[in-house]
């Protein structure tokens, strides 16, 4: 398929954050481009404001007479939407083009030099920084975010066509429609079981990622994962290492040794151990693109991070307020781990919002165990997303495996009351549901009250 010859795209689930990367990429190359989504939020409001004509009532009379020439209109979906969707299924049975949100990616990423960042934890992070190490480094490129860049306030920087940088999501295998040059595989901890039914599968669809690199690609794995490629690792060796690793002014300061040479001093913004390896794994894939050192190391210092990952809302001396989009143990291990490296002798709770039926049950004493280890804890709802609920997979279940005296099942509304009765002295919002969307009132309350 040419995507040349297609002028006019529609998206169903435009407002999804890789929907809407896609939807800015073609609006930028001169499409006309409209679409459908459930609810108006702060990317559909953007995407109206770049002229994307977008409606939130799922009916094909809303949809614009453009769009209904199945020769000329190209439909990108999300495996997110229903199957009864009407919308989906008129363009299904009309003989349109209609392709997978990762199925579209595939076609723009294949005659381009391509970077993709697979791995069930730090996808979103790697490849921003990857993104802005290119970008400041000159290349002409273009990279796909799932997630907003703080640096660039959107999840689309947009610097050239050559090269491509993407997320390679595992998700619903979505990552087997690309063809990468160089790739790098972060972590493979059991996830999307409703997707993969166990462990195994997943890890062989990572397998099966690794075969599709181009002739001649490279593939970088974190070390001690069961895959072969170029290993990279913090404070341990490896082909790439991060070495001599100090905080400085609450930054990470260290040293990076590659297979050729040792480079020192590179600063690093944000915390985190998890952090350093995403920004370690970046700098690696772009010094094997040709970037030069110097050129990195600035570039790494002025990388600010991604909107809900370890975000600050609030920091002062008496009260530290953060956000993250950590919904899987291990990422809300990584968090801990960040927050007390951080703040050694403060007091934290945490206010978490588990994300899908399916991923509380499955890793139900992983949760229990890794919330645990926080001083307080206070539990929303499961936010359902595509799912509908399982009998017996609720927080009150959740909560009652935690393991601290200092737990709470709450609602939203309670929220700030609650932080306001509670001592600690740095508070976290964590979750990838609709948790984010508290976040401003939550920072306007708290400020107001301090």
């Amino acid at each position: 398929m040419n995507l040349k010859s297609i002028h006019n795209i529609y998206f169903i689930g435009i407002g999804g954050i890789g929907m809407s990367a896609l939807a800015r990429y073609f609006v930028a190359n001169g499409k006309q481009v409209a679409g459908y989504d459930k609810t108006a939020t702060e990317l559909t409001n953007e995407l109206e404001s770049i002229g994307v004509e977008i409606h939130f009532n799922d009916s094909v009379s809303n949809i614009s007479q453009d769009f209904l020439n199945p020769k000329e209109t190209l439909v990108v979906y999300t495996p997110a939407i229903p199957k009864e969707h009407s919308e989906l299924n008129y363009f299904l049975n009309n003989n349109y083009q209609v392709l997978k949100r990762s199925q579209v990616l595939g076609l723009i990423t294949e005659n381009t030099y391509c970077l993709a960042v697979a791995g069930t934890h730090g996808k979103t992070t790697t490849t921003s920084i990857l993104g802005h190490l290119l970008a400041e480094c000159d290349i002409e490129m273009t990279a796909f975010l799932g997630g907003i860049s703080e640096n660039y306030n959107s999840n689309l920087i947009l610097k050239g066509t050559k090269v491509t940088v993407v997320e390679a999501d595992e998700f619903d295998r979505s990552f087997l429609t690309l063809s990468p040059d160089l790739a790098c595989i972060t972590s493979m901890d059991a996830d999307h079981l409703d997707i993969y039914g166990k462990k195994e599968s997943l890890e062989d669809s990572f397998r099966d990622f690794a075969n599709r690199l181009k002739p001649n690609g490279k593939l970088f794995i974190k070390k001690g994962l069961p895959i072969n490629g170029i290993t990279y690792a913090v404070d341990e060796d490896a082909d790439y290492s991060a070495t001599n690793i100090r905080i400085k002014n609450g930054s990470y300061v260290f040293d990076v040794k590659t297979p050729s040479q040792h480079i020192k001093d590179f600063l690093f913004n944000l915390p985190g151990r998890h952090n350093l390896s995403n920004a370690l794994i970046a700098l690696a894939m772009a010094i094997e693109l040709g970037c030069a050192p110097y050129s990195l190391a600035s570039a790494l210092a002025s990388y600010k991070g991604v909107k809900r990952r370890f975000t600050y809302q609030i920091k002062t001396d008496e009260l530290v307020f953060i956000d993250d989009y950590a919904h899987h143990p291990e990422e809300i291990n990584a968090v801990h781990q960040a927050v007390r490296e951080m703040y050694p002798n403060k007091e934290v709770l945490v206010i978490f919002q588990p994300h899908l039926f399916s991923r509380t049950r499955d890793f139900i004493d992983e949760f229990a165990e890794s919330l645990s280890k926080f001083d307080s804890v206070l539990l929303l709802d499961i936010y359902p997303a595509r799912e509908l609920p399982i009998e017996g997979v609720d927080s009150s279940w959740l909560l009652s495996k935690i393991n601290n005296q200092n737990k709470a099942l709450i609602s939203k509304e309670n929220i700030v009351s609650e932080i306001k009765k509670s001592n600690a002295q740095v508070v976290m919002t964590l979750g990838a549901g609709d948790i984010g969307v508290e976040v401003n009132n939550i920072k306007e309350q708290l400020s107001i009250a301090s």
